[in-house]
């Protein structure tokens, strides 16, 4: 296969960060977490704050590599009745009323081969989204995904595995699209206290080989984590378990998780000055 790069958001705004010395922020939010309607102001809540991109999760009952609190989330969604189709029809009018923020889905091989690859594909395509990762399926399975979804017009996101050899690390630098996802420690997501970072060997490797953009997941929740991913050479950051946390944490008061959200996405954001 081929390197062919999908033109999406990402591109002019990850440009934009570069010109004025940020790195990116990325919050992360379960779609339908606890109900459409609440998702839908939550979305707005993340841009208020400044987010440069969103990551959202589609619900589903076996997320493999997501901790308690995002599981947690996926749960209310499913006990609220929102599925699939419900999530992409919410990211097409959140597109329509952020036209310019990157959109980019986190999800699992199960969810999106139920529908097929191409329909799966072409549906969020359709809905807006720049790209996919999925979770469970590793660089060296990926080839149909990446396919389906360059043939989409979908940016393929792809997970670098922490200790991954030299040859894993070029095929995904072939295959990644819109930015590489590093991980913090092996695991599943949740916020921690502090971070152990030692990816330098790791991002270097992915810039010789001309991978994407390196964005870290997986206990990104302050400030000071988001300025030590920077220090240690990373593009920019994903959190996810931190910013769910302020939803849980505002149950039946969507303003008040709104207010919550896009108060935490400025203070990260703000971390992100070079």
């Amino acid at each position: 296969m081929s390197r062919v790069a999908v033109k999406t958001r990402y591109d002019g705004a990850f440009e934009r960060l570069r010109q004025r010395g940020e790195g990116a922020f990325i919050p992360f939010l379960m779609l339908g977490d606890p109900d459409l309607a609440t998702s839908a102001r939550l979305l707005r809540a993340a841009v208020e704050g400044g987010a440069d991109a969103i990551e959202v999760g589609i619900p589903f009952s076996d997320p493999i590599a997501d901790g308690p609190t995002v599981q947690a989330a996926a749960v209310r969604a499913l006990v609220a009745g929102v599925r699939p189709p419900d999530c992409i029809e919410l990211l097409a009018r959140f597109r329509a009323e952020a036209p310019e923020v990157p959109v980019g889905i986190l999800t699992y091989a199960n969810l999106v081969k139920h529908r097929d690859l191409k329909g799966f594909y072409a549906s969020v395509a359709a809905a807006g989204v720049d790209s996919v990762l999925v979770a469970d399926v590793p660089v060296r399975e990926s080839e149909p995904y990446v396919a389906a979804a360059r043939a989409a017009g979908v940016a393929p996101v792809l997970i670098a595995p922490l200790n991954a050899s030299e040859s894993t690390l070029e095929l995904l630098a072939e295959r990644c699209g819109a930015y590489t996802y590093c991980v913090t420690r092996k695991g599943v997501t949740g916020a921690d206290e502090q971070l152990r970072l030692s990816h330098g060997g790791l991002f270097e490797t992915l810039r010789r080989f001309g991978a994407p953009p390196t964005i870290l997941g997986f206990g990104i929740s302050k400030p000071e984590h988001v300025r030590d991913a920077l220090a240690a050479g990373a593009f920019g950051v994903v959190s996810g378990s931190a910013v769910v946390q302020r939803v849980a944490a505002n149950l039946g008061d969507p303003e008040a998780a709104a207010r919550s959200i896009a108060s935490f996405v400025r203070e990260m954001k703000a971390a992100t000055a070079r």
